[in-house]
């Protein structure tokens, strides 16, 4: 599954317990009529991916839905959801290359309308 959508918010990584189980979460900002804010959690080595991102920027994310469940002392059973991210691709356009600025449309050129073909030019074509 994929949430695609602006950064809102990209947490520090945390650890936990004894053995360094690590977790990072960031939200996502989905564009569309009803924008939804959905955590999705990166951990272990995942938490990476998170550095060369920032808040603001447009990201596809790649997630994985995980449940499970818990038997609270008194016994009553608890399910608890969460997702988790896996990959993350930045959506926005790249600059050009050398710094030089999109070619615009073919429309934003005007037609040579004082153009004669009978006069001579040096040109191979």
């Amino acid at each position: 599954m994929e949430v695609q959508g602006r950064i809102k918010m990209i947490d520090e990584t945390k650890t936990y317990g004894n053995n360094g189980f690590r977790k990072r979460e960031v939200v996502i900002t989905t564009e569309e009529q009803y924008p939804q804010h959905i955590l999705v959690e990166f951990v272990q080595d995942k938490c990476d991916l998170l550095n060369s991102y920032n808040e603001g920027q447009m990201v596809k994310v790649s997630i994985n839905l995980r449940g499970r469940e818990w038997v609270n002392p008194q016994g009553e059973t608890k399910y608890f959801n969460s997702v988790q991210g896996w990959r993350i691709e930045n959506l926005q356009q790249e600059t050009a290359p050398g710094g030089m600025p999109p070619v615009p449309p073919m429309e934003a050129f005007e037609p040579a309308d004082d153009l004669n073909e009978e006069e001579h030019d040096d040109l191979p074509f």
